[in-house]
């Protein structure tokens, strides 16, 4: 254990609270304890240690059972998030039991959770992009959803700052709409992807393909060792290679003396005192001991995850806020969002066979959007835009072939043919009746209400789907690939896991739930900084998002704290 302080019932009160250890509650502890908070972080789940407590990470497929495949024991803990097929035993234990966590799904929805010091840092997919006005002011353009109370210049600086300390890997490209980062030096293509490369952006102007821009370290830095390109980023990373909580922030934040971690507490409310007009600490359940606990603090930090978050809030009742602490406007549980995944298209590559590539890349490329940019690429069939990300490789012969002896030996040695695919990440639009609600009627583990989940991708997400496929279809066949195949994977909400919205900014209190500054409008020492605070969803991957806006809330709660503001 590298002296984690995780004793926290010896000192009730403390500065700061953050509830949960993900990407933004790991860059909310780091924050508010390097600023001098004595800052404790609630954890739902275990403790899990940076390297320590990877038991997978070494391990090849035909050194676990069933080759990583689950046993009936671990399906049934977890039936609902197998629908993803990301799990096998290799990562079953950085998944929430979904026996333990049951939700309601009114229409289908995928809720994929990881109830672990660290959550989905463990496990996300490490695509890191920043945000531009195209997105902060879609909006207020085109009238779907409230105003963004902030535009790209407010968050610019704050982007930077998380990205030099957490180390993202890329290109620049100079493009108004994917603005640029801090970049480590860029992963390289190979040899099958910029020949696409170069027949894409030769026959189709305005569209462009780089390197994915990720969380992966391609130099040492701050300490941690370079991406050794074994692809096996979620089993947890004994290089630090990757950005997770568990290697990066919470490390920083433990650093300073002024970090407590409390796993297994189950945050049942926040507390809210009617004649102070603010919050006054987290109440949570021991979730070994089903002891209740209260805490107190000057600020407190939601960082639970989108729906994690609102659910404490709709929980979080008092004679102020009789339907959720923050919920003056009705808003809290609507306008949830995710991202349109799995349609695209793939093809095999000719002119190849004579090159391969070293290692196992754990990123791909990305083709920026490029559909109502501007005036000239305005279209008529639907609002908002789309990218793509995907890859070229070379396949391998089928490991239960019938043959057998030498020649099967040798065969399988062979690579298989080169093929190229990608897969478009729609933006969803901010829809008031998708919504979660509190569901007294079905409990955890621990007698708490869980959620019911009634949301669904509308006609303009299935509009966005249909150009996906369309164009995907056809810069790969002008690319000169052939057996070229369209597909859409149709499926529900969450599929993306990139859950949004539920507790969004705006400038209103009547219309939402948080200010400029992520506080609760009527509960100023609440910061909502997690996937919930956001008011519409862009169709990039949004974990940099939260990282940027996270450390800016922080750093604007200490400073109101200092001035007696909070």
């Amino acid at each position: 254990m590298a002296n984690y302080n995780i004793d926290a019932k010896k000192e009730m009160t403390y500065d700061a609270i953050v509830i949960g250890s993900g990407i933004s509650g790991g860059w909310a502890a780091k924050e508010l304890c390097e600023k001098g908070l004595k800052t404790l972080v609630l954890e739902r789940g275990r403790i899990v240690e940076h390297v320590v407590d990877y038991p997978t990470m070494n391990l090849d497929p035909w050194d676990s059972e069933l080759r990583g495949g689950l046993t009936p024991e671990q399906k049934r803990k977890h039936y609902k998030a197998i629908r993803s097929g990301w799990i096998g035993t290799d990562t079953e234990h950085f998944w929430a039991d979904d026996e333990a966590n049951p939700y309601t799904e009114v229409k289908p929805f995928l809720w994929l959770r990881g109830h672990q010091m660290g959550g989905r840092s463990l496990l996300w997919g490490k695509q890191t992009y920043r945000w531009s006005d195209l997105d902060f002011e879609a909006n207020a353009k085109d009238g779907h959803g409230v105003d963004w109370p902030i535009r790209y210049k407010d968050i610019e600086p704050w982007y930077t700052y998380v990205e030099k300390f957490a180390g993202i890997s890329g290109e620049p490209l100079g493009l108004p709409q994917l603005p640029d980062s801090h970049f480590l030096p860029p992963m390289e293509l190979n040899c099958v992807e910029k020949h696409v490369k170069t027949r894409i952006e030769k026959d189709f102007p305005g569209r462009n393909m780089i390197i994915g821009r990720c969380a992966h370290l391609t130099v040492p830095h701050n300490g941690r060792g370079q991406c050794q390109n074994r692809n096996r980023c979620s089993r947890g990373c004994p290089f630090g290679a990757y950005f997770s909580s568990n290697s990066v922030t919470l490390p920083a934040a433990n650093a300073t003396g002024n970090l407590t971690i409390r796993p297994h507490s189950i945050v049942q409310s926040i507390v809210y005192d009617d004649v102070k007009g603010k919050a006054t600490g987290v109440r949570i359940i021991d979730a070994e001991t089903n002891e209740d606990i209260v805490y107190s603090a000057k600020i407190i930090f939601c960082n639970a995850s989108a729906l994690g978050t609102t659910q404490i809030l709709l929980n979080s009742t008092s004679k102020r806020f009789e339907n959720g602490l923050g919920n003056d406007s009705g808003e809290l549980g609507r306008n949830l969002m995710d991202h349109t995944y799995r349609v695209g298209a793939i093809g095999k590559v000719e002119g190849f066979d004579d090159k391969y590539y070293k290692g196992r890349r754990p990123n791909g490329i990305y083709i920026p959007r490029y559909w109502n940019i501007d005036e000239k690429t305005k279209s008529d069939k639907f609002l908002r835009g789309f990218g793509y990300q995907g890859g070229g490789y070379r396949g391998g012969n089928p490991a239960n072939s019938e043959e057998f002896g030498a020649d099967f030996k040798d065969g399988i040695l062979k690579p298989g043919p080169w093929e190229f695919f990608i897969t478009g990440f729609a933006e969803c639009l901010p829809y008031h009746e998708n919504k979660v609600t509190l569901n007294t009627e079905v409990l955890d583990k621990w007698g708490q209400p869980t959620l019911s989940i009634d949301a669904e991708f509308k006609e303009n997400e299935k509009a966005l789907n249909k150009q996906i496929q369309e164009d995907a279809v056809e810069m790969l066949e002008k690319a000169g690939l052939r057996d070229v195949l369209g597909f859409d994977n149709e499926h529900e909400m969450g599929n993306g896991v990139h859950e949004m919205g539920t507790a969004r900014m705006g400038r209103d209190p009547k219309t939402s739930v948080l200010n400029g500054f992520n506080q609760v409008h009527a509960a100023k020492n609440v910061f909502v900084t997690d996937g919930a605070c956001m008011t519409s969803s862009s169709c990039v991957n949004p974990s940099l998002t939260y990282m940027a806006i996270t450390a800016r809330a922080a750093h604007h709660a200490v400073s109101e704290l200092n001035k007696l503001n909070i």
